[in-house]
């Protein structure tokens, strides 16, 4: 049996560098069973903190008030709700401007909402807590991708073992602009390459915007991983299409036809680093993370 009420809502925010999201979910708390984490609705703003902070170092007057905007409406959404509680989150654009602190202030004061600029172990750290590694595959080592506008965060969890994370400066914004160096690529490579070696049978955990669109098009079941052959295959279709084509044909927003290529080469390269066959791609990102740690620190005031 599952119990229902207002007292099981919740609500996030992440700010991230190609957009802002805010997640709506309750929880059904069923007896002697893992609760359930439904999501009622996920609203996305395309607004690129990235394109000012990667290329100038800081975010732009409009940018500012844009963000201050679109955070505003969704305080009168989060209060129209009526959560048991919800936290704001920036990530990577936010942690690199050079205003960065002082637009938080500016949130705060004008858009009434607390905003925290995380770090990149903190924003793995809110992914993780997700635990999809031991329901997909709990005998198995796994490695966890997620691909952001600005940094790619991975965490390799072995069956016996602690997790090892690292967060690169790889992100799809940055592929875009250029701004991402052979020494940076490197980096990450002989991390996956070192941290990897003697993992048998080593999965992907997929996470981010882009992956959940590669793996929507691609029509496997919700149940079942992405091969790398198959993401390969869907990253050569993509890029032999121009930007107006994906849009059209493939029915994506514009702010999404121009990342997912890049995204692609990311997980792909990281699934062929590390010997790599197959991904999940369970649909949960950092949001979903927030919420699920919300709901652990009610259960622990109650």
């Amino acid at each position: 049996m599952s119990k229902v009420s207002d007292s099981s809502r919740f609500a996030a925010i992440d700010v991230g560098s190609n957009a802002i999201r805010l997640l709506f979910c309750r929880v059904l708390e069923k007896e002697r069973n893992e609760p359930f984490f439904k999501k009622e609705s996920l609203i996305r703003m395309p607004l690129r903190l990235g394109d000012d902070v990667f290329l100038n170092g800081r975010i732009s007057d409009s940018k500012c008030d844009s963000l201050i905007k679109t955070l505003k409406g969704f305080r009168y959404l989060i209060e129209a709700y009526r959560p048991i509680a919800y936290r704001a989150c920036a990530t990577s654009a936010m942690r690199e401007a050079e205003n960065g602190s002082d637009i938080a202030d500016l949130v705060r004061a004008s858009a009434g909402i607390d905003l925290e600029i995380i770090s990149g172990d903190e924003e793995a750290a809110a992914i993780l807590d997700n635990q999809l590694g031991k329901k997909i595959a709990p005998d198995s080592a796994c490695l966890y991708i997620d691909v952001g506008g600005g940094s790619t965060e991975l965490t390799l969890f072995t069956v016996d073992g602690s997790p090892s994370s690292r967060s690169f400066p790889i992100g799809t914004i940055r592929l875009l602009k250029n701004l991402v160096s052979e020494d940076t690529w490197k980096e990450m490579k002989d991390w996956v390459k070192k941290h990897a070696m003697n993992q048998s049978d080593l999965v992907a955990i997929g996470s981010g915007g882009n992956i959940n669109k590669l793996f929507s098009m691609s029509g496997q079941p919700e149940d079942k991983p992405l091969t790398l052959e198959e993401l390969q295959d869907l990253r050569q279709m993509i890029r032999k299409l121009s930007l107006g084509q994906r849009i059209v044909e493939l029915n994506l927003r514009p702010d999404r036809a121009d990342v997912i290529v890049p995204a692609s080469k990311i997980y792909v390269s990281v699934m062929r680093w590390g010997d790599i066959a197959k991904i999940f791609v369970p649909q949960a990102g950092l949001a979903d993370g927030i919420v699920k740690r919300l709901y652990r620190e009610m259960l622990l005031n109650q």
